[in-house]
Order: C-alpha cells, then sequence, then structure tokens
C-alpha cells in the first residue's frame, strides 16, 4: 500500500469513528431541535437539552492519546471531549475508576469503549441515568456473567495471541501478576496494520500492558 493509500485509510477510519460518535450525540441532542422549532411555531416552551459529553474510553495496548483524531474532529463540531486513561489493571478495578470518571461530569454522557474498553463502558455505566448512549468501536461487550477471553475465543483467526510479550511483576504487597504486551516486531501487523511504520513504531515502544487477569474477569454487570 502506498503512503498516500495509508493516510487515506487513516482518514477514512477517523471519519468512521467520529461519524459514529456523532451520530450518537446527534440522537441524545436531537430533542433540543424539536423544542426549539416547538417554541418558534409559538408552542409551549421547553429547555432545550444540553449536548452532550462524549467520554472515550481506549483498550489494551494503547492509551487516551488513541483518541486524538476523533477527539480534534469532535471538538471541531463543538462537543466537549473526555478522554479517559483506563488502568488496564482488571474489569472490576478499570470499570469502577471510569465509573468514578462519569460520576464528575455534569450532565449527560455519550460513553464510547474500544476494544477492551467496551467490557469497561458497559460495566461503568451501568445505573448512571447520565448515560444517554453506549458506542462500541470494534469492542468486546459481554453480556452479565461472561468472562472475557472465553468471548474473544468464541471468533478464531486472531493474530494477537501469538504476539503477546508475558511479563511478570510484583505489587507492593508481595503478590504477582503478568502484564501483556504485543511485540513490538509484530505491533504494526497485529494492532494497526493500516497506519504508517513510523507511527506504529512509536506506539509500540510506549504501548500501556494490560495485566492478563483482566482477561478471565467476569462482567458483573451491563449496562
Amino acid at each position: 500500500m502506498t503512503s498516500s493509500a495509508v493516510s487515506r485509510s487513516r482518514r477514512h477510519r477517523l471519519r468512521g469513528t467520529a461519524a459514529l460518535v456523532t451520530a450518537a450525540v446527534f440522537a441524545v441532542s436531537a430533542p433540543a431541535v424539536a423544542d426549539g422549532q416547538s417554541a418558534a411555531l409559538g408552542g409551549e416552551s421547553r429547555p432545550a437539552r444540553a449536548r452532550p459529553t462524549v467520554v472515550l474510553v481506549h483498550g489494551a495496548f494503547a492509551d487516551s492519546s488513541s483518541w486524538n483524531g476523533v477527539v480534534a474532529r469532535l471538538q471541531k463540531d463543538g462537543y466537549r471531549v473526555v478522554a479517559a486513561a483506563n488502568p488496564l489493571r482488571g474489569l472490576p478495578t478499570d470499570s469502577a475508576y471510569v465509573a468514578a470518571v462519569l460520576r464528575s461530569i455534569q450532565g449527560p454522557v455519550v460513553l464510547v469503549g474500544h476494544s477492551y474498553g467496551g467490557a469497561v463502558i458497559s460495566q461503568a455505566a451501568t445505573g448512571n441515568s447520565q448515560v444517554k448512549a453506549l458506542v462500541y468501536v470494534s469492542a468486546l461487550i459481554p453480556d452479565k456473567g461472561e468472562v472475557l477471553s472465553s468471548l474473544s475465543a468464541k471468533f478464531p483467526g486472531s493474530a494477537l495471541d501469538p504476539a503477546l510479550r508475558r511479563v511478570p511483576f510484583k505489587n507492593a504487597d508481595g503478590s504477582t501478576g503478568t502484564d501483556l504486551y504485543v511485540a513490538q516486531e509484530a505491533f504494526h501487523a497485529v494492532f494497526a496494520a493500516d497506519l504508517p511504520r513510523t507511527t506504529t513504531s512509536v506506539m509500540a515502544a510506549t504501548q500501556r500492558p494490560i495485566a492478563a487477569a483482566a482477561l478471565a474477569d467476569r462482567a458483573t454487570s451491563a449496562a
């Protein structure tokens, strides 16, 4: 693929993701237009709904900067955006953290998750009436009781598992765990094949690992 074709592919992906999110925020905001028309036609005036805040949650091997292209497009359209820093330590921990971020935001929220982030938003949004829409971008969407690794295994053909590097670590309390990284030499092909290698080489070097235990976690709720 030529560099110009890669550039077009990247722009297409960003536009597609931004369009998907914009469709959700428009659906949440649409009654404001109807309310305004009602008032203009002499009907009873009702307060317009506030524009939602878009909260973006990244998945494994990434950080919140992976949303930069989508953030720029949404901000250009006048939306307030928060790209949450997903801890990637496990579904209970990560969903509780994102839930706390959601509680800090006033007004309606459109919540977006990519990859593992889809599982996180499903659990984080449970019981939060401010979350008006969930958007899944190539994401896991577990039902209550489903285990993430079992859900992924339903669809064979992934090149991810053979490319994983397992790095043990020790917690402050003496317990141990394992972090999962994508091997740098495989990162481009496995994680972001539509981007230039100059970009993916930086992404590979700065990737955020996910705790292996997270993939064994069971979803306790599904918004």
